[in-house]
């Protein structure tokens, strides 16, 4: 690791930082791709098999 001198805390904050944004970024579209999936699904069931809905 290079040496950060005075600024070590604040690049390694600004890091984890980051870090912690594009984690709760990728557990909101998980979240979000299993809801809509689930919409979709429902929605396909309750469609009438000539195509109509």
């Amino acid at each position: 690791m290079p040496e950060l001198g005075k600024y070590a805390e604040a690049v390694l904050s600004s890091y984890a930082i980051s870090l912690g944004l594009i984690a709760v970024l990728i557990v909101a579209s998980i979240i979000r791709s299993r809801r809509v999936k689930a919409q979709l699904e429902e929605v396909e069931t309750r469609r009438k098999p000539n195509g109509q809905v």
